[in-house]
């Protein structure tokens, strides 16, 4: 099995998360995978995905990915039954830091209590 057939998955997920100024290329057996992400957020799936099927430290991928905006770890879109505490837990596997997600978004939210579907909402780097 080629390294790009091995790791289809991580070249997928760089598809659908609309990498930019993707680069593909294979060489010795060793695929390297370079480009831009989005966010914190958006990197950190590419790379989860690279240590979910190469291991932690995988000698036959190699990724150099930027991230566009690091002034926020996610821009995220509220959808219908979204709670802040939900989107806490996605992000940063813990609800509790919803607050931080609040105080980030002060000027739209005025209660932590209540969001609504299509809202942006910074999620911050914590």
């Amino acid at each position: 099995m080629t390294a790009k057939a091995k790791y289809q998955d991580v070249l997928d997920l760089g598809e659908s998360l609309n990498i930019q100024n993707g680069d593909v290329s294979e060489e010795n057996g060793v695929l390297k995978v370079k480009g831009t992400a989005k966010t914190q957020y958006d990197k950190n799936q590419i790379w989860d995905k690279i240590k979910a099927i190469g291991g932690e430290s995988p000698t036959d991928i190699m990724a150099n990915i930027s991230v566009e905006d690091t002034s926020v770890f996610h821009r995220h879109t509220v959808k219908s039954g979204d709670t802040l505490g939900k989107i806490a837990k996605q992000y940063y596997g813990d609800a509790s830091k919803y607050q931080a997600i609040f105080k980030a978004n002060t000027n739209i939210l005025k209660n932590p209590d209540v969001i609504y579907p299509d809202q942006e909402l910074i999620i911050p780097n914590l």
